[in-house]
């Protein structure tokens, strides 16, 4: 089985506010944007017209990569609220 086929099979209830905050102050003076490049549901993608980041909360599988890797500590990621978020159902 294809991750992508795993990751349908999970249920994700998303809150309306996004657990996930990006600083845009310093999210422009990044130069690697490594957040592109490393969550595994592809959740983050460059406004052309900003030149930002951005983020789709909705989608997001709670691993907590984007706050590691960030390497100007722009992403601020907490857990979303009790009852929201993703539930894993299967292995």
């Amino acid at each position: 089985m294809k991750v992508e086929e795993k990751v349908a099979l999970n249920a994700i209830k998303a809150h309306k506010e996004s657990h996930i905050v990006v600083n845009e102050e310093a999210c422009r003076a990044c130069d690697n944007r490594v957040c592109l490049s490393v969550c595994p549901a592809e959740l983050y993608s460059l406004d052309p017209d900003s030149g930002l980041v951005k983020i789709e909360h909705a989608g997001c599988l709670e691993c907590g990569t984007c706050l590691v890797v960030c390497p100007a500590g722009a992403v601020t990621w907490k857990y979303p609220e009790p009852g929201f978020g993703i539930r894993y159902r299967h292995g």
